[in-house]
């Protein structure tokens, strides 16, 4: 293993890590020998992740947590530190979306989203944060935007605006935490082959996406698997504030 890119005395913790992006982190990083914390509200699939994890000789826990709930945070990073220890790097993955048009969203649908992907993960990162202060040893936050919080789509406002809400949330808190050696990246994946999203690109609206993207493909899971060692290694060390892209040059159409 690259010793630049080694995670083997880190304990991470994923959020979101019951499926997806964040199930996709959590194996990637526990394959390079770090500690992985998976957490997320649905504790049954993190149970399989961490006997997954476990049967190929990783180190893992499960722990269920709500990025909603404020105790729920506490609590979790309470669980996980009783079972590997300190928290060194977080992985702020967790996050919902709708599909409305802005004049068809209601309160409801604005509170959902904002509360998981913004207000959720800037809360969970500043409990993190204080918790690394304390035992003054430093640490790393990645925080997970989207190409979303850089450009925009119809049907998605509430969603583009949590995002660009977490660029500028890993701005503000690089700077701030900088001075005890507290390390706050982004990164912004592009349109990416999920569980959730798969169906999609068989419809003729996914298909017209797909030819917006100039690499004229969906980005897959492990697309992402270099971008995410590099920021919660320390290969990234003399990177804070920084927004990772990776969207196929989504961007650039």
């Amino acid at each position: 293993m690259d010793p630049l890119f080694d995670v083997s005395n880190e304990v991470i913790l994923v959020t979101g890590a019951s499926q997806g992006l964040g199930r996709q982190f959590a194996r990637v990083l526990a394959a390079r020998g770090a500690a992985i914390v998976l957490a997320a509200r649905q504790i049954d699939k993190l149970k399989a992740l961490e006997q997954e994890i476990k049967d190929g000789s990783g180190r893992a826990v499960a722990v269920q947590m709500d990025v909603t709930d404020l105790g729920s945070m506490a609590n979790a990073l309470d669980q996980a530190e009783a079972a590997l220890g300190p928290i060194t790097v977080l992985i702020n993955n967790a996050g919902v979306a709708t599909e409305k048009l802005a004049v068809d969203t209601s309160e409801t649908d604005w509170d959902k989203v904002i509360g998981a992907n913004l207000k959720g993960a800037y809360f969970l990162a500043t409990e993190v944060a204080r918790r690394m202060i304390a035992r003054q040893q430093g640490g790393n936050i990645v925080n997970i935007a989207s190409v979303l919080g850089q450009s925009v789509l119809k049907f998605v406002s509430p969603y583009a605006i949590s995002k660009a809400g977490i660029i500028q949330a890993t701005k503000a808190m690089a700077l701030e935490l900088a001075s005890s050696r507290i390390r706050v990246n982004a990164l912004a994946p592009g349109y990416i082959d999920t569980d959730i999203n798969r169906e999609l690109w068989s419809t003729p609206a996914g298909e017209k996406l797909v030819k917006s993207i100039p690499q004229r493909r969906v980005g897959h899971e492990s697309d992402l698997d270099g971008a995410i060692l590099l920021l919660a290694s320390s290969a990234s060390r003399y990177m804070t504030g920084s927004v990772v892209t990776v969207d196929g040059g989504f961007l650039l159409g």
